[in-house]
């Protein structure tokens, strides 16, 4: 057995010796509090998700295509002595086809997030729509079924 098997086993036991004390000396005395949500010192009191633009999601998702593909390349990058002509053509076309893809996402907008800040300025015809349900011939031109 080599001395880095042992390590590895010295490690999980360790690990599995620390969670068992845990379990057995660890007070467990659960309450209401402990198992509510607490959000930076205040009891929640409504829904904390909220709605969000879909190109967050799609910003997530080639952040992760680029990080991969630098993962990818560093074992070339350590070993580029070794590879010769034909580990440098694969890896600029593993490249170079990432790069195609990320150019056309870009052709197609798909990154772009609009502004909500000057979406209303530019726009002076806006319309407002106002219906109140009621009978209009009333005397005091208050809708049926309003206490005002």
């Amino acid at each position: 057995m080599s001395s880095m098997s042992i390590f590895f086993i010295f490690v999980i036991v360790i690990a599995l010796l620390f969670i068992v004390i845990n379990l057995i000396l660890a007070p467990h005395n659960p309450y209401q509090e402990k198992y509510s949500a607490f959000e930076c010192g205040f009891h929640s009191f409504s829904q904390s998700r909220s709605q969000f633009n879909i190109t967050f999601f799609i910003y997530a998702l080639v952040f992760l295509l680029l990080d991969l593909e630098i993962l990818l390349l560093y074992p070339y990058a350590v070993s580029a002595y070794s590879n010769g002509p034909y580990g440098l053509i694969i890896v600029l076309i593993f490249t170079t086809i990432v790069t195609i893809g990320f150019v056309f996402e870009l052709g197609k907008g798909a990154l772009k997030i609009g502004s909500r800040q000057g979406s209303s300025m530019g726009k002076k015809n806006s319309t407002v729509i106002i219906s109140l349900i009621g009978d209009s011939s009333s005397s005091n031109n208050v809708p049926k079924g309003r206490n005002i």
